[in-house]
């Protein structure tokens, strides 16, 4: 393992690479202990090139065996644990030649599954962003892109299925037992977007004609158990490939596009080109074992890495620096592309509320630490770590904010001039920009400065009314991030949708866009005092400081026309009652009991509208966080929700009932969630009586969605029926490990039932669980993540043992998987903002971390930036 702290990499030090590749041949020899892989390397000189530069590969955990140029051995090179280093190139580098080098690793020891591992018997790889240097030595960076052509070799008895990028030239038998199939990719990419995957699989394929007139072959790989799940998966890649030509005019470019699930992996999914890598979380579904909200996840997924086909792969990065280019856009696709799924407006604005609720769960108190870092960042050390909510969700708000201000053909116009300046390059988040601009007659200069500036600006707002002119005045003061201001801090570009709210109902929706430090709009013929509906749809991430009354939140509340609006009135209001620890007064009840009963509204929209705050976002609201504080006066504003409303909740858990086959559409989904929600209110209301509803629900459930529903509530608010539920539910469910991983985070995840002492055990009884494995990054969420990052109110304990358990956990994934540690590493990175003693307690988990000697590079960076070093 590398020790070192490596070194900073900074993005205005960009250089083009010496040498690039035109041609690779890869010949890979499949063997869990020892694949040996040949590589062929068609090498010219790159933009930069300086006649007798040494070629330097990447190469990490290989065995090099040998190495030949233009046909003859090669003894001119350096050999170290990260780089070979070949010198004395003929005619100085200045002309093409050719490198070929034969090399091993060992597929079945790589834990980190980054590079080529083996999971279940069967060969994956996942190269983003720097895991193909596992595999050979290469220029493995993303500006050095090539055409490839793959030859898989195996024994056909472990591994019948051989796929790899692009498109089947031809299979074959060999001797021994063995066969091979060569895959050849007719598009240039970089090394990060290869894949290969070889093993005893099935699939599940459909044919489809594109715009143009072409057949296309759509296959979903999987391992035969599991191929009664994948139909959903292959409707969103068909509803996917749809949109696209439709929306942007953008159509499926390989003879056929491929889906591989796996169970272990580190992220959600990877688009390498045309054979997608997928996480099995976001493949495998049906109504027994996967809810509402897989059903939608597995959709957002699919069209996520599908969209990346073109905004990603036919134009990607030049450096991981760009890394939003191609994330931020392809999310905000994504999202634009669930929210039509909806089906109706009313359905796109709860998309909407659910996008802007995980962006401040996550991504502002990202941008509130000291990990806080631009879309674009300007400096990192290691590229694993900047796989942010900054980059993606936060990214992806910035496309949208070019979308309000060009409007959605305006938009179209950019994308359309982005496609036909770049295909085929690698480019930069500036290129995006200029064309944006270019196609748009815009001056777009300052709004750039969305990409270099970290943290999440504020807006001041002041209002003023002159009843004797009929005339309002708004005026808006910008300023930077607290934790991320700085002397050479710029003003931002800030697109603010507005409208007043008045009796007459005569004002329009305006755009305001800010620009200025402080600006000012007057608008005349305002009869009556009008209350500011401002940020309509959250049209800029940024935080108001905005002091309306609780009148004019109750207001917007009942009748702001605007939905995302009207659910961030109700959330204020809840906020500014917990934080002061006050009950939902008779006012709030009642608005609450008209949301509950209007008819005209979407189930959907009434869930989100009756969800609290969650409580880390309460903690962003605090100078100085008591969790234990927050927790039980969130705790006591719902219990009361539950009390007043119970009569209401009782008529709406049979109101919402949804008859007949399951169905996951945005309409069945919306019913179910509110029902869902009214029975978890009824539990917390008097879980004594509404128990055996509760225990009803969940044995006679003909789907996951109403049957985990069911057993949360009863888990979570301590009913006597829950031990048996989940013993039943282990052992209905012990073979499907997406199931049993909702069994292992909802006992993880739950809030103190007895005391935390008692959560705390029984997490670490999990832990030692026969079916928990430390190796699986699936397992180690649903356990250790879930406690550590979801679970607040039992984490945060004055006497510090749950963070005492994250250092042992940390250090323990540290020696199996960096990628997956450094992410729960972050769970400690807010520490300055916890009240004390648990603050101190932080900090001495920290530097109990801090103090390994063999940390990875991943943890380590992480924790310094946390302790401030």
């Amino acid at each position: 393992m590398k020790t070192d702290l490596p070194q900073s990499f900074r993005r205005l030090e960009y250089r083009a690479s010496n040498y690039t590749f035109s041609q690779v041949d890869l010949d890979i020899a499949l063997d869990p202990a020892r694949t040996i892989v040949k590589s062929r390397l068609e090498v010219l000189p790159g933009a930069s090139h300086e006649a007798g530069t040494p070629l330097v590969l990447q190469g990490y955990e290989l065995e090099f065996v040998s190495l030949r140029i233009n046909g003859e051995a090669h003894r001119q090179f350096e050999l170290n644990p990260e780089t070979l280093t070949i010198h004395a190139l003929p005619n100085e580098g200045k002309q093409a030649f050719i490198v070929e080098i034969i090399c091993v690793c060992v597929p079945e020891k790589n834990t980190s599954l980054m590079g080529l591992y083996v999971s279940n018997g069967n060969f994956f790889t996942q190269c983003e962003a720097e895991g193909f240097r596992k595999i050979t030595y290469f220029l493995d960076r993303p500006d050095v892109m090539a055409r490839y052509r793959v030859t898989l070799r195996a024994r056909e008895s472990e591994c019948p299925v051989l796929l790899s990028n692009g498109n089947l030239i031809s299979a074959e038998k060999l001797p021994n037992g063995w066969h091979s199939a060569v895959w050849e990719d007719p598009f240039p990419k970089p090394s990060y977007l290869f894949a290969l995957v070889a093993g005893k699989l099935e699939c599940i394929e459909e044919t489809i004609t594109t715009g143009s007139g072409a057949k296309k072959l759509l296959q979903i790989w999987v391992e035969p158990h599991d191929l009664k799940k994948t139909r959903h998966a292959m409707d969103s890649l068909i509803a996917s490939i749809r949109w696209d030509e439709k929306r942007y005019g953008l159509e499926l470019d390989l003879e056929r596009f491929m889906i591989v699930a796996v169970g272990d992996f580190n992220m959600g999914a990877m688009e390498n080109k045309g054979l997608n890598i997928f996480n099995t979380k976001y493949v495998l579904a049906q109504a027994e074992t996967a809810t509402d909200a897989d059903f939608a996840n597995i959709e957002s997924v699919v069209a996520h890495e599908y969209f990346h086909n073109w905004t990603g792969n036919r134009v990607t990065c030049r450096d991981w620096f760009q890394l939003s280019l191609k994330e931020g856009l392809t999310v905000f696709r994504d999202q634009e592309f669930s929210a039509d799924q909806m089906g109706t407006e009313s359905g796109r604005a709860v998309k909407r509320i659910e996008d802007v609720r995980l962006l401040r769960q996550l991504q502002f108190p990202e941008d509130a630490g000291p990990m806080a870092h631009p879309i674009r960042p300007d400096e990192y050390q290691e590229i694993n770590n900047f796989y942010t909510v900054t980059v993606y969700e936060k990214g992806a708000e910035v496309v949208r904010m070019y979308q309000t201000l060009l409007g959605v053909e305006g938009f179209r116009k950019g994308m359309d001039l982005y496609f036909q300046r770049h295909d085929g390059q690698a480019v930069t988040c500036d290129d995006f920009l200029a064309a944006m601009a270019d196609a748009n007659g815009r001056d777009l200069s300052q709004f750039k400065n969305w990409y270099s500036q970290a943290g999440t600006p504020q807006v001041k707002v002041e209002e003023l009314y002159d009843a004797d002119k009929k005339q309002y005045q708004v005026t808006l003061t910008q300023s930077p991030s607290a934790n991320t201001a700085h002397k050479d801090s710029k003003l931002f570009h800030i697109p603010l949708k507005m409208r007043l709210l008045t009796s007459e109902n005569d004002q329009l929706e305006t755009l305001l866009e800010l620009t200025q430090g402080q600006q000012a709009w007057t608008f005349d013929q305002v009869m009556s005092r009008p209350v500011l509906s401002i940020n309509r749809n959250f049209s800029a991430p940024i935080n108001l400081d905005f002091d309306q009354s609780e009148a004019d939140l109750l207001t917007m509340f009942s009748s702001d026309d605007d939905a995302f609006n009207r659910w961030e009135a109700g959330q204020k209001l809840a906020m500014q009652m917990i934080l002061g620890n006050r009950l939902p007064d008779k006012a709030l009840i009642e608005a609450y009991r008209t949301l509950l009963t209007d008819s005209n509204l979407d189930p959907a929209f009434k869930e989100l509208a009756l969800t609290l705050p969650a409580e880390t976002y309460l903690y962003e609201q605090c100078a100085s966080v008591d969790p234990q504080q927050i927790y039980h006066a969130r705790r006591a504003f719902r219990h009361a929700l539950a009390s007043e409303l119970r009569i209401e909740w009782a008529a709406l858990y049979q109101q919402m009932q949804t008859p007949g086959p399951f169905n996951p559409d945005a309409a069945s989904a919306g019913k179910r969630g509110l029902k869902n929600l009214a029975l978890s209110m009824l539990l917390e209301a008097d879980p004594l009586i509404w128990a055996p509803m509760a225990v009803n629900q969940y044995q006679n459930a003909d789907n996951m969605t109403d049957r985990y529903a069911a057993l949360a509530g009863l888990a979570i608010h301590g009913s006597k029926s829950a031990t048996a539920c989940l013993e039943d539910f282990y052992s209905r469910f012990a073979d499907d490990a997406l199931v049993i991983d909702k069994w292992f985070a909802l006992q993880s995840s739950r809030p103190p039932v007895e005391n935390a002492e008692s959560t705390l055990n029984e997490v670490k009884r999990l832990r030692e669980h026969e079916a928990f494995k430390m190796n699986n990054p699936n397992r180690v969420r649903s356990v250790i993540h879930a406690f550590c990052m979801n679970n607040p109110a039992s984490f945060h304990q004055a006497d510090g043992s749950g963070y005492a358990f994250w250092a042992e956990s940390v250090l323990a994934l540290n020696l199996i998987n960096p990628q997956v540690a450094a992410r729960l590493a972050r769970g400690l990175d807010r520490w300055r903002q916890f009240a004390k003693p648990y603050q101190d307690h932080m900090l001495a988990a920290l530097k109990q971390v801090a103090a390994c000697e063999t940390l990875s590079p991943d943890v380590k960076e992480v924790v310094s930036k946390a302790l401030g070093n």
